[in-house]
């Protein structure tokens, strides 16, 4: 094999960097520089290994004229421009099984916190509060869980549900991707039918802002709303006013609108919309900071899944 320069643009696990260099590749770390310095020498390299850190373009690729692949340690791809990457042939590589079980596990914490309102009896009891009625929850026990985008993460939810007695319906863009631990519906049946909606489905045009006031509305019940997926799938405008409404029920969210494309920061600055001032005081939202699948283990695994697909691109 030739020598195979790789930068990395971001730090990972240790064991990616380890593996690939006794797998004979040449491991180069920039983690510092900015975009615009790191075009200026990306040509001198077949391979990229990135987080999020930012995104890579047209110009970014135009620079990268040795470039064989982009690898992206993580379950999304969002962060590049997959089309043009087709169009230079360059390979693509993303790691959602690394984290996919991760994700699963989240998602059931959330939902079981939010409808036995772990969250806000736990502060109350803090506060010295000992308050029973208020803080009766509801079983999962008869409900029925609907999962839009039944990839890696929408399975792993669905294996996760498999010891409680409940329906689990789903709905994909791909046909006949259902399995034991799920049955595949058209969305009407998923509308109508479902107590709780957990969304796994990436960031694209087609899904940008679903998840909004016509979206909700046309749900026949009131539901719990679980979001592991992508902030911008959701209006968070519309999302508050369905929470004040009573339409939906609670609301578990890992991902916001508002967060950076590097998923690291928050805002741009310190003035916070509306919106969010609400999720912040409402008893009825949980908030994480996009960790879902940002476990210990998965930092290995998401390593681990990076380097098989390298070595098997390269036929190693």
């Amino acid at each position: 094999m030739k020598k195979t320069k790789i930068l990395h643009i971001d730090s990972n696990h240790p064991l990616l960097w380890e593996q690939l260099e006794k797998a004979g590749f040449t491991n180069e770390a920039d983690y510092n520089s900015s975009k615009e310095e790191i075009e200026e020498k990306i040509q001198n390299y077949q391979g990229v290994i990135i987080r999020s850190r930012f995104k890579i373009d047209k110009n970014f690729m135009d620079k990268a004229t040795q470039l064989e692949f982009i690898a992206r340690v993580g379950a999304g791809l969002e962060s590049i421009d997959c089309d043009y990457a087709e169009k230079k042939n360059i390979h693509l590589i993303a790691a959602p099984e690394g984290n996919r079980n991760a994700v699963g596990e989240h998602a059931l914490g959330m939902l079981l916190s939010l409808m036995n309102k772990l969250n806000r009896a736990d502060r109350l009891v803090r506060e010295g509060k000992w308050i029973r009625e208020g803080n009766r929850g509801h079983e999962l026990e008869g409900k029925t869980i609907g999962i839009i985008g039944y990839g890696n993460m929408g399975k792993s939810f669905a294996k996760k549900l498999k010891g409680f007695d409940v329906e689990v319906l789903c709905h994909d863009i791909l046909p006949n991707v259902d399995d034991e631990n799920a049955k595949q519906v058209s969305l009407e049946e998923l509308k109508l039918k479902a107590d709780v909606l957990s969304l796994h489905i990436p960031w694209t045009s087609e899904t940008d802002k679903m998840v909004n006031a016509d979206f909700i509305n046309s749900f026949e019940k009131p539901f719990w709303f679980i979001n592991t997926s992508r902030g911008k799938n959701v209006v968070t405008d519309d999302l508050v006013d369905a929470l004040k409404k009573g339409k939906i029920l609670g609301a578990g969210l890992d991902v916001l609108e508002y967060e950076k494309l590097s998923f690291e920061n928050l805002f741009l600055d310190e003035q916070k919309p509306e919106a969010f001032e609400y999720l912040l005081q409402a008893e009825n939202v949980l908030l994480t900071p996009h960790i879902a699948g940002w476990t210990y283990e998965s930092h290995e695994k998401l390593a681990q899944t990076i380097v098989d697909k390298i070595k098997k691109r390269y036929h190693l």
